[in-house]
């Protein structure tokens, strides 16, 4: 499939299947001036696997770590409604992260999986290293602590969780990962919160052993859009190298609720707040131009403000960019699964983008 990497509209029609899913058929696409949607599947990177633009992120999935001091803890059952609402809508891949209760989210997805009944290699699972205080040769010894955790399911995606923290440099946490990729005890290498120099030393070093740097984990949304400014898009477009957008919500920010309801805030784990600002009422007021015009397009779409939002993550940077919400409970991931199918006009995008805060 062409990896069009560019900001350039593209169109994919959706077929309904004999399944209770909508099946977006891969190759159906073509350039309309007016309308964008981006459906399908994408290329991850310039490798052969194919993604939904949009994922599961299962930071959720967890009740210790760093994920625990953001979220509540999740119960089997909780994460495995949330896993099925994903698939049913449609969604084909899952991400998750060593650090993410270190190994408890890894170990809820695989459970779900496993409940559902879905078989090993028919979905698509990423997962992440910490480097927090460790050398590169713990890539190696963990893997299987990785693929425990996983229980059968192969990991597609091992991605370095940040340039960050780690007692060996760079280029020897790449080589690493190359080592495991080369052993085919992974799929892909990919890595997180790298900047534009980062990410291309990595797909250098790559290279060198005749292998891609598949992506790179970044934070991206309607807040926050350092990668247009700071090289990481240009670089990811010259390099063929997906972005997957995490926080594309801005911790919730986007869909309006804590403007509607202030008080819900209050309620929010002192981490959360401290992450997104709130509750500091100058951020709400800052942002409610944006949330009015999430709400005046979403109401054109009987959609929400989240799914505009999400759409305008998948939409705005062409087939470079991807994004993983988060999910609390099923009818978030059944929200967020439905903007697989949600069409954003270049009039919409450009109102979101003239909307945005600084920009």
């Amino acid at each position: 499939m062409p990896s069009g990497r560019d900001a350039r509209p593209i169109v994919a029609t959706p077929q309904a299947s004999g399944a209770s899913r909508l099946c977006f058929v891969v190759g159906q696409r073509r350039l309309e001036p007016e309308g964008l949607i981006m459906v399908g599947f994408r290329q991850l990177g310039n490798t052969d696997v194919e993604i939904t633009p949009i994922g599961l992120g299962c930071m959720q999935f967890s009740v210790s770590g760093l994920a625990g001091l953001i979220y509540p803890g999740m119960q089997p059952d909780r994460s495995t409604e949330i896993v099925k609402a994903a698939l049913d809508g449609g969604i084909n891949w899952f991400d998750t992260a060593e650090m993410y209760g270190h190994g408890h989210s890894e170990r809820l997805l695989s459970g779900a999986l496993h409940a559902l009944g879905v078989e090993p290699g028919s979905i698509r699972i990423a997962t992440k290293w910490t480097p927090f205080g460790r050398r590169a040769s713990s890539i190696i010894k963990t893997i299987h602590d990785r693929l425990d955790a996983l229980q059968g399911y192969p990991i597609d995606l091992h991605q370095i969780h940040t340039p960050r923290g780690g007692l060996s440099p760079i280029e020897a946490q790449v080589d690493a990962m190359a080592d495991l990729a080369e052993a085919e005890q992974i799929g892909h290498v990919g890595v997180s919160n790298f900047s534009a120099g980062q990410m291309e030393l990595a797909h250098i070093r790559l290279r060198k052993r005749g292998l891609v740097l598949a992506s790179n984990q970044v934070q991206i949304s309607l807040l926050h859009r350092s990668i247009e400014t700071d090289g990481v898009l240009s670089t990811a477009r010259r390099l063929g190298i997906t972005l997957i957008g995490y926080s594309p919500l801005r911790q919730g920010i986007l869909t309006g609720r804590f403007h509607d309801d202030p008080s819900t805030i209050r309620a929010l784990p002192i981490t959360r707040r401290w992450m997104t600002g709130l509750p500091d009422q100058r951020v709400l007021r800052r942002t409610e131009p944006l949330i009015n015009e999430l709400r005046r397009i979403a109401a054109a779409h009987d959609a929400t403000p989240a799914q505009v939002a999400l759409g305008w993550v998948i939409s705005n940077y062409g087939d470079t960019v991807v994004c993983i919400p988060g999910a609390s409970n099923a009818s978030q991931a059944t929200e967020s699964a439905a903007v697989l199918g949600l069409e954003l006009s270049h009039a919409e995008l450009i109102a979101l983008n003239d909307a945005t805060p600084g920009h």
